[in-house]
C-alpha cells in the first residue's frame, strides 16, 4: 500500500510540474545562459585569432617571396636574410589584435631539383575577451611560408638588330648597354652553373654562324657554289651572252649590272676589283669572274675558266669597215668595204671557290623550312642552312677584316664574359631581315643541330624566352623579289612579303607547347625602336609576334632601350622565382 501511494504522489507532482507556468522558463534560461555566452564568446575570440593568423600568412608570403628575389638577384647575402625579413614583415603586418609577434627566416641551399628555399615562420597571440572567463586569457597561433627558386631554370635568346640604321640616334650604343645590363641582371639569378643560359643572335640580312663551321653537314652550299645562271632565288635568272663561246683572255666583259645584275672581276677573291676585260695574263688568265650581284647583295663564289676548244675551232663574221673585231684571239681580213673577223672558240667551265673561303654568313632556309624548326638532314637539302657571301654598301659584312663586321652568333652559354664581349663588338651593318634573327634565336634554344643547346633535365621546369629587337621595318631577305634593301615589296593584300614569312615563323613558335607545364613553350618579347622622322608605322608583325600585348614595346628614343631591357629582366626574374 505504501509503495502504491508513493508512486501516485510522485505522478501527481510530476503532472503539476509539467503544467506549471510560474517562473520555470526563467530558471531554464539562467541555467543555459552560461554555456551559450561561452560558445558565442569563444567564436568571437577564435574569429579574431583566425583573422590575425590570416593577416600573418599574407605578410609571410610576401616577405618570403621578396627575400627570395633579393637573394637570387644578389641584393642581399644569406647572413642578411633574417634582418631583412624583420624589416619586410614589420611593414606588412599591421593587425591590431596580435600580441607577442615574432618571426624568423631560414635559408636552405639548393639540393638537386628541389632548388633553394627560404622558409619564414611566424607566431603570435591575441588576448581573449570572453574565453578568459573559462580560464583561457590568450589564444596562440603560428604559420609559415616558403619561397623556392632554382627548380626553375631559364634560357634566354636575344635576337639583336645590327643593321645600318642602328648607327643613328645612339641606338647601337644604347643596345650594347641594355643587353649587357640584362646579362648582369639574369646571371645574378643563377645559384649554380647552368641555371641561366643566354644566347646572342646579332642579325642583319643574314646571321654569321662562324667560318669555322664550313665542314658542318648542315650547311647548304648550292647557291653559294652555283654560277649566276643557276640561282633559283633570282627571277629572271641571268643568261649568257650570244657570243659566249668566243669570249676568252682579253675579251671585253659582256656582263653589266643593268643586264645581268653583276660585272666581271679580276679574280674569284671576294671583293676583288671590277674589270672591263677578261684577264689576258697572270694566274687568272681567261677567268670570267662574276662579282657582286646587285640584286641579291651577294658575292658569287667562283669563275668560268676559258680553254681553247680542242681541236681548235674558229668562227667568222663580217663587220663594217670602221668596226673592230671582238672576241679573244680574233683576226680580221678586208672584204670590200667591210671586214671578215675570225674568232677562236672556247669551252667554259664553272669552278667554285673552296668552301674554306666562306666567311660565315647564312641566309634564310628554303621555304617552308625558313619558318620551321625542322632538324637539318643531308637527305633533304631544303632543310639545310644556305651559305651566303653577303656584300652590301661596299662591305663584306661577314668578313672579320671588315670595318663593321657582323658579329658571330653565340649559342646558349653562361660564359658571361664572352657574351658581353660579343655585345660590346656589335656594329651597324646592312639591311633588315628580322625573320632570320628570330629563326636563329629559336634554333639556339633547340637541342639539335645546328646549335645543339645543352640537354634539359626533366626534373626541372624551364622558362624559355626570346627577345627580338629591331629599329626598323624589314627590307630584304634571301629572295630579291621580296625586297631590295631599302623597301619591302608587298603582296596583293598590301602585306609585306618578308613580314608574311616572319608572321608564319612567329605562329609556329607560339604554337609550341611545353609538355611539362601544358603552357606555351616560349615567351616572346618584341621591341620596335622607332626614332625615324617621320616615324615608321608600327610593325604589326612585331606587335603580333609578342606572346601578349604587354610584351610588345614601342620605343621612340634610344634611352628607352635600356629601361625596356631592365623591365624585361625584372619580368624574367619573377618567372625565375616561384612560390
Amino acid at each position: 500500500m505504501f509503495g502504491a501511494s508513493t508512486i501516485r504522489r510522485v505522478r501527481a507532482a510530476a503532472g503539476r510540474f509539467i503544467g506549471a507556468n510560474q517562473g520555470n522558463i526563467a530558471v531554464i534560461f539562467a541555467i543555459a545562459l552560461v554555456p551559450v555566452i561561452s560558445f558565442v564568446g569563444a567564436a568571437v575570440d577564435y574569429s579574431r585569432a583566425n583573422s590575425a593568423r590570416s593577416s600573418m600568412q599574407a605578410a609571410l608570403d610576401s616577405t618570403a617571396l621578396m627575400l627570395s628575389k633579393d637573394l637570387s638577384s644578389g641584393l642581399i647575402t644569406t647572413s642578411q636574410i633574417n634582418a631583412k625579413a624583420q624589416t619586410y614583415f614589420a611593414a606588412l603586418y599591421t593587425n591590431p589584435d596580435a600580441q607577442s609577434v615574432s618571426i624568423n627566416a631560414a635559408y636552405t641551399a639548393s639540393n638537386g631539383s628541389l632548388g633553394s628555399t627560404i622558409q619564414v615562420n611566424g607566431s603570435g597571440s591575441i588576448t581573449t575577451d570572453f574565453m578568459r572567463v573559462a580560464g583561457f586569457p590568450n589564444i596562440s597561433f603560428n604559420t609559415s611560408s616558403t619561397a623556392a627558386w632554382g627548380n626553375v631554370k631559364m634560357r634566354v635568346a636575344m635576337a639583336l638588330d645590327n643593321t645600318g640604321s642602328m648607327a643613328a640616334d645612339g641606338k647601337i650604343t644604347a643596345l650594347r648597354t641594355a643587353a649587357t645590363n640584362l646579362i648582369n641582371q639574369l646571371s645574378a639569378l643563377a645559384q649554380n652553373s647552368g641555371d641561366v643560359y643566354i644566347s646572342i643572335i646579332p642579325f642583319a640580312k643574314v646571321v654569321n654562324v662562324g667560318a669555322s663551321n664550313y665542314t658542318q653537314n648542315w650547311i647548304d652550299w648550292t647557291d653559294w657554289a652555283n654560277p649566276p645562271t643557276v640561282q633559283p632565288t633570282l627571277s629572271p635568272q641571268p643568261t649568257l651572252p650570244s657570243n659566249w663561246s668566243s669570249i676568252g683572255p682579253g675579251s671585253t666583259c659582256s656582263f653589266t649590272t643593268s643586264n645581268s645584275g653583276f660585272v666581271c672581276t679580276t679574280s674569284p677573291v671576294n671583293a676583288s676589283s671590277n674589270t672591263s676585260s677578261i684577264p689576258s695574263s697572270g694566274s687568272y688568265k681567261g677567268y670570267i669572274c662574276p662579282g657582286l650581284d646587285a640584286n641579291s647583295h651577294t658575292m658569287y663564289n667562283g669563275c668560268w675558266t676559258s680553254a681553247l676548244k680542242s681541236p681548235a675551232q674558229t668562227a667568222t663574221y663580217s663587220t663594217g669597215g670602221s668596226a673592230s673585231c671582238s672576241g679573244a684571239n680574233s683576226t680580221c681580213s678586208c672584204s670590200g668595204s667591210g671586214k671578215v673577223c675570225t674568232v677562236s672558240l672556247y669551252d667554259h667551265t664553272w669552278v667554285a671557290n673552296a668552301t674554306s673561303t666562306w666567311t660565315g654568313c647564312v641566309t634564310d632556309r628554303t621555304q617552308p623550312y625558313d619558318a620551321q624548326n625542322t632538324t637539318p638532314t643531308t637527305t633533304t637539302t631544303a632543310t639545310l642552312f644556305p651559305a651566303n657571301q653577303y656584300y652590301e654598301n661596299g662591305t663584306a659584312y661577314c668578313d672579320p677584316n671588315s670595318s663593321t663586321p657582323l658579329q658571330q652568333i653565340v649559342p646558349l652559354s653562361y660564359n658571361w664574359t664572352s657574351l658581353k664581349a660579343t655585345i660590346a663588338a656589335m656594329q651597324p651593318t646592312g639591311g633588315t631581315d628580322q625573320a632570320i634573327g628570330l629563326a636563329w634565336a629559336w634554333e639556339s634554344l633547340l637541342q639539335s643541330a645546328p646549335m645543339n643547346a645543352p640537354a634539359e633535365d626533366s626534373t626541372y621546369t624551364y622558362n624559355r624566352a626570346i627577345i627580338l629587337l629591331s629599329d626598323g621595318l624589314n627590307t630584304e631577305d634571301r629572295w630579291p623579289a621580296n625586297g631590295d634593301g631599302s623597301t619591302q615589296n608587298v603582296d596583293a593584300h598590301g602585306n609585306g612579303l618578308i613580314d608574311n614569312r616572319q608572321a608564319l615563323l612567329c605562329q609556329n613558335i607560339k604554337a609550341m607547347i611545353d609538355p611539362k607545364t601544358n603552357g606555351p613553350m616560349y615567351t616572346i618579347y618584341t621591341i620596335q625602336v622607332n626614332t625615324s622622322s617621320p616615324a615608321d608605322p608600327t610593325s604589326s608583325v612585331l606587335q603580333n609576334c609578342a606572346t601578349d600585348p604587354s610584351k610588345f614595346f614601342m620605343l621612340t628614343s634610344a634611352n628607352e632601350i635600356v629601361t625596356t631591357f631592365n623591365s624585361i629582366g625584372t619580368s624574367l626574374s619573377q618567372l625565375r622565382v616561384a612560390r
